[in-house]
């Protein structure tokens, strides 16, 4: 049976990447004076494990971590306060808690992607964004290092399970729920396809934030 922390990944926290984040677990670990469990083998390390890894670059209120606490005396609702302390800013852990469903279940991500236009939004992006994801197919190139070509190709709308759209005078937000694994939706690929679509509105910036993880049915995934 193992353990789980729920945490926020906000700020300049979001430009560390994914190994650096969980050495800087480890650390705070230490720091905190939290015991936890080792791997096995001649080299054995502390054992955390993070599910579906964030990209640099985004922000997420919902990160999934994994560990065992190897101190049973340790109350799971002191562990968030004694975890930030010793965290970089931007990095809070929500909660702590015996680990719940399986991993394997955790089927979607809803996450909200701003378009910036900081000179004014053209009233065309947002007809545009809702012709693109009302597509029957919409196929893109996908980085792979396993194909010949370096690449394959994938289809975003069955990845896609729903989406919303507002904008505002200089911003268009669309909150899209994606598929999380096997195979997995990184949002990055709808603003490629979005940009290469319409070239005449590509947004100054684009942002990302994981706002939510979500089951196969579509409820919350702790």
């Amino acid at each position: 049976m193992a353990d789980r922390l729920l945490f926020s990944k906000t700020g300049r926290a979001k430009y560390i990447s994914h190994l650096d984040l969980m050495r800087t677990f480890q650390r705070a670990f230490a720091r905190a004076h939290i015991s936890i469990k080792h791997t096995e083998g001649f080299h054995p390390h502390p054992f955390v494990s993070i599910a579906l890894p964030l990209s640099v670059g985004y922000s997420s209120q919902c990160e999934i971590l994994e560990f065992g606490l190897a101190d049973h005396s340790i109350l799971y609702e002191d562990v968030p306060y004694r975890l930030t302390a010793a965290m970089p800013e931007g990095i809070v852990v929500h909660q702590c808690y015996p680990d719940g469903q399986k991993l394997k279940d955790l089927a979607y991500v809803d996450y909200i992607m701003n378009f910036e236009y900081p000179e004014g939004r053209p009233q065309e992006t947002e007809t545009a964004m809702q012709q693109l994801l009302c597509r029957e197919s919409l196929i893109v190139k996908k980085k792979s290092n396993k194909a010949k070509l370096g690449y394959t190709e994938v289809d975003l709308i069955p990845l896609i399970r729903n989406w919303n759209l507002e904008c505002q005078s200089d911003t268009m937000t669309v909150d899209a729920v994606v598929s999380a694994q096997n195979p997995g939706l990184n949002p990055e690929l709808i603003r490629s396809a979005f940009c290469q679509s319409f070239p005449e509105f590509i947004p100054d910036f684009v942002t990302f934030h994981r706002r939510e993880i979500l089951n196969r049915t579509g409820d919350i995934f702790r």
